[in-house]
């Protein structure tokens, strides 16, 4: 017989069956999402087209505001029935995620090819960026401010790049050395060209050394982009992995694709912004941010001014006189980010009790930081009980997790960033197998849910 006192965690997919044909258009919009924004500049722009499009603009007298930070940032909100003095509900989430950026100077000519070199980006096993297809995104500014957008490797019939593997055959001593000293970050080379320049002489002089594979595929980048070596130094130029996101498994309840670490989430609190009842009782507000991957420094990530600089301008316009810090102060917030779900191949990392299901709701985490709850922010017991209350009143599965065991795992999110300001805030998010690998896994049901929590915080 069960106990009704125990606590079970609950299947999202259970709770939601009879409500297959809302996920699956859920489902859809969200896998055209993740396959379009590979960087945190597309997704930026494809939040600001679609706040625009349902009436937000960057006139802070309006009802609904938005402010976008050099294309990497943005913050939006709305107004509520409650005065902006009792606090926003906030969610913030992060746009960025792990990748190789070229360096500075990426061109290098090697035998039989030209490579880019590239300095990684975030926390990557770096195995995993070998021997599959790439695609370059970014911008190139010229000199005179002219932007050329690039994306390759995306479309039917382009070209992708790679970083050519060590084939096993001559790979028997890597196969001994521990995996941080088998697999160097400077040879995360991205193979960009083959062919050699046709006019240049090869096998005399300068050209026993260097067969004009550089030269060539410079020519090609200025007949096709108008670009030169220099633009390629004070260019973003990033490489994610090629192609569309998939449903993976016969039954089409998972979802594949790269950044799905935080774009999951900034997708779903861009839904629940976009969707929330208009009478919501406080002012409604999102902040997506960038340099989350990397510490959240930086003038687009967390640890700037940004976010309170919005505040202090949305006090001014929406209650003149009405402190900004008491905004901050009165503020409730979901620091919005996935969570690791239980490997069922490495169960051992985990501790069962405390970790995340795939399938199970988003998971809240109580507090971050690693080992001793060092750089945590930790949720109070009347914030979190309260969280709870609201999920449970709509029947939305949810869980509680940490990240690993108490001496292996821990990570950090942006909950610390706002919590100096005084606010009550706590980590929620869905659970993700293979997190920062270029190829997560979601569950379909995980992300309804988790817009389903989003909005019921916003609605609350």
């Amino acid at each position: 017989m069960k106990n009704d006192l125990a606590y079970h965690s609950p299947s999202a997919w259970e709770r939601y069956a009879d409500a297959r044909k809302q996920v699956q258009t859920l489902v859809g919009r969200y896998l055209d999402f993740i396959s379009r924004c590979k960087t945190e500049r597309e997704t930026i722009a494809y939040v600001q087209e679609r706040l625009a499009a349902a009436g937000f603009g960057e006139d802070f007298n309006g009802e609904r505001v938005l402010r976008p930070l050099r294309g990497k940032a943005l913050f939006a909100a709305r107004r509520g029935t409650l005065p902006l003095k009792d606090g926003l509900a906030l969610i913030a989430a992060h746009a960025d995620s792990p990748r190789l950026d070229f360096k500075q100077h990426p061109l290098v000519e090697q035998p039989g090819v030209v490579q880019a070199k590239t300095h990684y980006y975030g926390g990557i096993r770096k195995y995993q960026w070998l021997a599959r297809p790439l695609a370059l995104h970014g911008v190139i500014i010229h000199e005179n401010g002219e932007r050329v957008e690039v994306s390759i490797g995306e479309k039917p019939g382009e070209p992708v790049f790679c970083i050519a593997d060590l084939l096993p055959h001559l790979a028997q001593k890597q196969g001994g050395q521990k995996l941080s000293e088998a697999f160097e970050a400077e040879k995360l080379n991205i193979i960009l060209g083959h062919a050699p320049d046709g006019s240049r002489p090869r096998g005399r002089g300068k050209a026993e050394k260097e067969d004009g594979l550089k030269d060539a595929l410079l020519k090609l980048l200025h007949k096709k982009y108008g670009i030169t070596e220099e633009d390629l130094i004070t260019a973003e130029l990033e490489a994610v992995p090629a192609g569309a996101a998939r449903f993976v498994g016969l039954d089409k309840a998972l979802l594949g694709g790269y950044g799905q670490d935080d774009r999951i989430c900034v997708f779903a609190a861009l839904e629940a912004l976009l969707t929330a009842d208009a009478e919501a009782s406080r002012p409604l507000a999102v902040i997506f941010w960038d340099k989350e991957e990397i510490g959240s420094d930086g003038a687009t990530g967390a640890a700037s001014r940004f976010f309170q600089y919005c505040v202090e301008d949305l006090a001014a316009a929406w209650a003149p006189g009405t402190s900004a810090s008491h905004v901050l102060l009165n503020s409730r917030a979901l620091s919005a980010d996935v969570q690791a779900a239980l490997d069922p191949d490495f169960q051992e990392v985990h501790e069962k009790q405390n970790a995340a299901l795939i399938g199970h709701g988003p998971c809240f985490s109580k507090f971050t930081g690693s080992r001793g709850k060092y750089g945590a922010s930790e949720a109070d017991a009347e914030f979190f009980a309260e969280l709870r209350g609201i999920l449970n009143a709509r029947k939305i599965p949810w869980q509680a997790a940490e990240l690993g065991k108490v001496d292996l795992g821990g990570g950090g999110t942006v909950a610390l960033f706002l919590a100096a300001y005084g606010m009550r805030v706590i980590d929620l998010g869905p659970a993700l197998l293979s997190m920062h690998s270029p190829f997560e896994l979601a569950s379909a049901a995980d992300l309804y849910a988790t817009v389903e929590a989003y909005r019921a915080f916003f609605e609350a």
